[in-house]
């Protein structure tokens, strides 16, 4: 009885993990350096798991505050090893506007490091609202 209870168990986080991955969102990353002042908190300091977010994430500046879970799903051009695997949590604290901005989320240096490797640039993600 106890086997088969552990075995559900099993399955069900399995389920629950697989089902976890099918609804994040798809997009691309790139990283910035300069954090400071930021459309949502103007000089005050958020740390450094930041993000600017693209325009289709924006929302008229309601995205300020958002925490995104953000994984590497693989690289955008030819550098190897783009993902260094895991995830980061970050913050919404600016907007990366359009045209300029070329991902869906901006990350901070030190977030895009956590998950993707640096000299790849910009890299493709798998993102959730949390």
């Amino acid at each position: 009885m106890a086997k088969a209870a552990a075995a559900a168990l099993l399955v069900a986080a399995l389920l629950g993990c697989l089902v976890s991955a099918s609804l994040a969102d798809q997009g691309t990353a790139t990283y910035y350096t300069v954090y400071t002042p930021s459309a949502c908190y103007g000089y005050q300091d958020e740390g450094t798991m930041i993000a600017a977010a693209s325009d289709g994430l924006w929302d008229n500046g309601a995205a300020c505050g958002r925490m995104y879970q953000v994984s590497c799903a693989g690289g955008t051009n030819a550098t190897p090893n783009p993902c260094k695997g895991g995830s980061v949590t970050v913050k919404i604290v600016d907007r990366c506007p359009s045209p300029g901005c070329q991902a869906t989320l901006d990350l901070s240096q030190e977030a895009f490091n956590t998950i993707g490797n640096l000299d790849a640039g910009k890299i493709l993600i798998n993102y959730n609202q949390v």
